[in-house]
């Protein structure tokens, strides 16, 4: 009790806090358009309740990790070295979740673009299972949660404040979880344009397993410039179907 008091005196402790919460939040765009995009393939009755299981594990899952804090930075030690080059579990695991999202992403928009218009998205909804949505989610909650934690040990030794900042971050993905998933199931250009981000961000995470480290502020940059295009794009065609009507 003592050390959480001194805790919550200390201001380092709350600034340390804050940029916690905004870093874990800016990384939960990654999973949360995973998500989103995944469940939005599922009947329409079953879209909220595989978000709230997806979202809900991932909590369950990073502070499960919080609670093995000194095993999760092991990971960052090498383990095999191969062409001169040495890997760390954590270097495998961003790899294996790269690859995985690349291949997910690239057959998604195979899909998108082989899909015929009639189906319209009640035909492609039923194309997953609900199991195999919540399996899917699980791999990459993994994936995102092994690297949430190892930043978050890196901006903070204290595991109150990591705990906080996981909570807080994951309540605020539940929160917006069914309106960015409605906001791209009735917006079908923003569908494309979420699968190149995640597109991008497997080759990010590859790239990273491999030890080119790419800066997150490039990423998300890139990412709010191009959302930035598409919102314009979809005012103008607001603007030109109002006139046509």
């Amino acid at each position: 009790m003592d050390y959480l008091m001194q805790l919550a005196a200390s201001p380092a402790a709350w600034a340390a806090l804050v940029t916690l919460i905004a870093m874990e939040v800016i990384l939960g765009i990654d999973n949360l358009l995973f998500i989103s995009i995944l469940t939005n393939k599922l009947p329409e009755e079953m879209r909220p309740r595989a978000r709230r299981i997806g979202i809900s594990l991932a909590l369950v899952m990073r502070l499960g990790l919080l609670s093995m804090v000194a095993y999760i930075v092991q990971l960052t030690e090498p383990v095999v070295t191969l062409f001169g080059h040495a890997f760390s579990w954590r270097d495998f695991i961003l790899m294996g979740g790269g690859l995985f999202l690349v291949w997910k992403a690239t057959k998604e928009i195979h899909q998108t673009m082989e899909a015929p218009e009639e189906d319209g998205a009640a035909g492609s909804a039923l194309q997953i299972g609900f199991t195999a949505a919540i399996a899917q989610i699980l791999v990459l909650d993994l994936v995102f949660s092994v690297d949430s934690i190892i930043t978050a040990v890196g901006m903070t030794d204290h595991i109150p404040i990591m705990v906080i900042a996981v909570i807080v971050a994951v309540l605020t993905m539940l929160l917006a979880a069914n309106p960015l998933a409605n906001f791209i199931h009735h917006n079908p250009s923003i569908v494309m344009l979420a699968l190149g981000f995640l597109l991008m961000i497997g080759t990010v995470l590859i790239a990273e397993g491999f030890g080119a480290h790419v800066s997150k502020g490039y990423i998300y940059t890139a990412m709010a410039f191009s959302a930035g295009v598409e919102a314009l794009n979809m005012l103008s065609r607001r603007r030109k179907a109002k006139a046509q009507a």
